[in-house]
């Protein structure tokens, strides 16, 4: 068994598939989630795990080269945007509508037991050098 790193055996399989340019989904508890991508549900209970947790998880495991949230979370949530401004300079903002558009379009989706509205990310996957 895996010591350290990404335990869940379905999240760490999903992430060492992923390539250049594929989109990772990071969602709350209440995003709909299309058919098409691979989902990894991890939630728990309400909260549980927290959408900072799993992106912080994740931030140690893949390369990111953009990142994408709903505009409607800097007054929904506006927490949700104070932490992914802390880790992407030119996060980009977009209309909800298009970002469950572009989810249909991604081949990871990983689901936390966030229950704030609009905790959610779109993550490009870069490359290490």
């Amino acid at each position: 068994m895996k010591k350290t790193g990404i335990l869940n055996r379905h999240l760490a399989g999903a992430l060492a598939e992923l390539g250049h340019t594929d989109l990772v989904v990071v969602c709350d508890a209440g995003l709909p989630i299309p058919p098409g991508p691979t989902v990894v549900d991890l939630a728990f209970t309400p909260g549980t795990p927290s959408f900072a947790d799993i992106l912080h998880g994740l931030l140690q495991e893949i390369t990111v080269e953009a990142a994408s949230a709903a505009k409607q979370a800097q007054e929904a949530n506006p927490e949700a945007i104070a932490l992914l401004t802390r880790h992407f300079d030119d996060l980009e903002l977009i209309p909800h509508e298009d970002l469950k558009a572009r989810t249909r379009t991604a081949r990871l989706v990983v689901r936390t037991g966030e229950a704030r509205p609009y905790a959610n990310v779109i993550l490009r996957c870069g490359v290490p050098f």
